[in-house]
């Protein structure tokens, strides 16, 4: 299987890379277009500000290949974000490939909700064999509302999407390579799509 994670720049990439060694598969980092669209499968990473991650995305055409993909991708924490309409961190408009906005949480919560929370509602493949209200590793300031193409919730002041799927997309808000077992559940189970 040729697996790629996006290398642009924004990514939390080796302890991913280091999480599917552990499932015995190499991850190829790589920024090559044509590399990326003949992947069998594609992980879009992301740590750090959205609007200075999307301008990497567009400095290297990626903004314009992502949505294009046909192959399962899955999104990660910013990854994810970057692929909903309109982030209100730095007022970014992300790749539409979600139909929903990511918003800052308010200040009655301490931001950024750092550590573990629950998910539920779970719907998708990608969670077979995860069970409802398992702990998730996060690390953000900002979140995707719930929207009809939520396939996890998680409550931290408001419930909001902790997860997304549109036909061959994913993403999920938390971090599966750092959420032991589970996380690793369920990145086989991306594999196994």
């Amino acid at each position: 299987m040729k697996l790629i994670i996006i290398d642009y720049g924004a990514g939390n990439i080796k302890s991913i890379q280091f999480a599917f060694k552990r499932l015995g598969v190499e991850a190829v980092l790589s920024n090559n277009i044509e590399e990326i669209k003949a992947a069998d499968k594609v992980i879009f990473p992301g740590v750090g500000e959205a609007s200075s991650a999307m301008k990497m995305l567009q400095e290297s055409g990626l903004d314009k290949v992502i949505p294009t993909l046909k192959q399962p991708v899955l999104g990660i924490c910013l990854g994810m974000q970057l692929m909903c309409n309109f982030s209100e961190e730095g007022n970014t408009k992300g790749l539409g490939i979600f139909d929903v906005d990511v918003k800052k949480f308010s200040k009655a919560v301490k931001v950024p909700q750092m550590g573990w929370n629950v998910i539920y509602n779970l719907e998708s493949e990608l969670f077979s064999g995860i069970k409802e209200k398992e702990f998730m590793y996060l690390v953000h300031s900002f979140y995707a509302e719930e929207c009809k193409e939520s396939i996890a919730t998680t409550d931290y002041e408001i419930e909001y999407a902790s997860a997304l799927k549109k036909d061959n997309f994913y993403g999920v808000q938390f971090h599966p390579e750092k959420s032991g077992v589970e996380g690793a559940h369920l990145l086989q189970n991306f594999l196994d799509l």
